[in-house]
């Protein structure tokens, strides 16, 4: 996930509602955010001690666990990586950051650290193809589920995830947190919810990030720190070409769903949870290698999609290369109402009413500096999205405390990834709309597409059974 950088943290758009109020709405935001996860989630943070293994200790799997320690009493108690360098540092790191000062027992099998280890939480933090069998390995220990966007790299193994959870009453947690994101909490209820925009007929998607990792590099031996054969698991084996780590993995499609399963997930899980949508009706997306032709990358760098609903339709368009249509809206979301338009991104959100007479609204993102001020040393940190996280893991907890559905339950977050594997599979079909029915997980009419809505594993792993 890629959010913008301090640099581009200038406050842009409707200068016109002034200082003040964009400063009451900043500071309204962590009020509202709070009033919506309820009282019982900062109860929550002062429960019985947890106890969490992390699965993936990159920079994500680290980034998520660091906010758990800050709003939770927890004993990280293990952490599983197969680059033995990954888990010296998270170890050395988590000692540090938990009250025990214990350091984590490490492991290179996931399987082997829930076998040994009563977990009550497993973070997961690993590059996509191993969400599906970490996520319903840890369900099936015991332990509740963080797991990272997107929740799968095919469709059926968002339904099997979907179907454990459900079967074993585990509570899990997506990482989908622009739900939890303070100026987006704020946006929903003083705009949408308040029906400032009217009738909604369109909305727009995008992504114009330059992120598209893409070089020739060549055929290396294997460094002894790194179980490159586990980190590949039930992917298809590469031949090995420099760490994998953060960008590298996210360019090829034998581990991820490109741009669109990256970056269209986070969108789309945010419109639908804006403006209380379920499945896409029908599903369409063309694109491909237009541009960026010159290296290894396999993901697409230029790609359009339309995600039908019932009313209107939600368009999304991603570039890696080029500039944004909208500068101060370079990763975003817009709602087109009858009575105004609204602009959503993780670094502020602008509502500009219809009527010239009326006034418009800007919201700036939330920050948390002085409440956690080791947040400004760490390494590479997203200051724009730790807020955000902190809160969605206290909803988490309150969850689990309440054995309820948390905001990002799995099941939104596999509607959110499904169709964005949905919209990959139409553009592989040359733009073939898909109809994906999820009660018989099938696309109607279309055999071809229903084929690929599993993909084939590496042996000897199996994929989940979908039950």
């Amino acid at each position: 996930m890629r959010q913008e950088t301090p640099s581009d943290q200038s406050t842009a758009g409707a200068a016109t509602t002034g200082i003040a109020r964009r400063r009451v709405l900043q500071a309204g935001a962590a009020s509202i955010a709070a009033g919506t996860l309820g009282v019982n989630a900062f109860a929550a943070a002062d429960g019985p001690v947890k106890r969490v293994g992390l699965i993936g200790a990159g920079w994500y799997g680290k980034s998520d666990l660091w906010r758990l320690i800050q709003v939770a009493p927890v004993e990280v108690v293990c952490i599983c990586d197969p680059d033995q360098k990954m888990l010296d540092e998270a170890v050395q790191i988590a000692s540090e950051r938990q009250k025990s000062g214990n350091k984590p027992s490490t492991y290179v099998d996931y399987r082997k650290m829930l076998a040994e280890n009563r977990l009550d939480i497993v973070v997961i933090g690993t590059p996509d193809h191993w969400h599906a069998l970490q996520a319903i390995a840890a369900m099936e220990s015991g332990a509740d589920v963080y797991v990272q966007k997107p929740i799968s790299v095919d469709v059926l193994e968002g339904e099997a995830m979907v179907a454990a959870a459900r079967r074993l009453g585990r509570v899990v947690q997506v990482g989908t947190q622009r739900k939890s994101t303070p100026h987006l909490i704020d946006v929903k209820k003083q705009v949408v919810q308040a029906g400032l925009l009217g009738k909604i007929g369109h909305v727009e998607m995008c992504c114009y990030y330059h992120m598209r990792a893409n070089g020739n590099p060549d055929v290396m031996p294997v460094p002894d720190h790194l179980d490159y054969e586990m980190w590949t698991g039930p992917a298809p084996m590469r031949p090995y070409d420099g760490l994998p780590h953060k960008r590298w993995w996210r360019t090829f499609t034998e581990y991820g769903n490109g741009i669109m399963g990256d970056m269209c997930v986070h969108m789309l899980d945010t419109a639908r949870w804006m403006l209380g949508l379920g499945w896409p009706s029908r599903i369409t997306s063309t694109g491909g290698i237009l541009v960026q032709t010159e290296g290894k990358s396999n993901i697409a760098d230029t790609q359009s999609a339309t995600f039908e609903f019932d009313d209107f339709n939600a368009q999304w368009t991603h570039r890696t290369w080029g500039s944004p249509t909208d500068p101060d809206y370079p990763w975003a979301l817009f709602i087109y109402g009858e009575k105004g338009t609204l602009k959503a991104s993780t670094m502020r959100a602008d509502f500009i009413p219809q009527d010239k007479r009326a006034q418009p609204i800007h919201f700036d993102c939330f920050f948390e500096r002085e409440k956690y001020p080791e947040d400004l040393t760490e390494k590479d940190i997203e200051l724009n999205a730790a807020p955000a996280t902190r809160l969605h893991m206290l909803d988490f907890l309150k969850a689990i405390e309440d054995r309820s559905r948390p905001v990002a339950d799995i099941e939104e977050g596999h509607i959110s990834t499904a169709s964005c594997i949905l919209a990959n599979l139409s553009m592989r079909l040359g733009g073939r709309p898909l109809q994906y029915d999820p009660k018989n997980q099938r696309v109607i009419g279309d055999q071809e597409a229903t084929a690929m809505l599993r993909r084939d594993y590496r042996a000897p792993w199996q994929h989940p059974f979908v039950g």
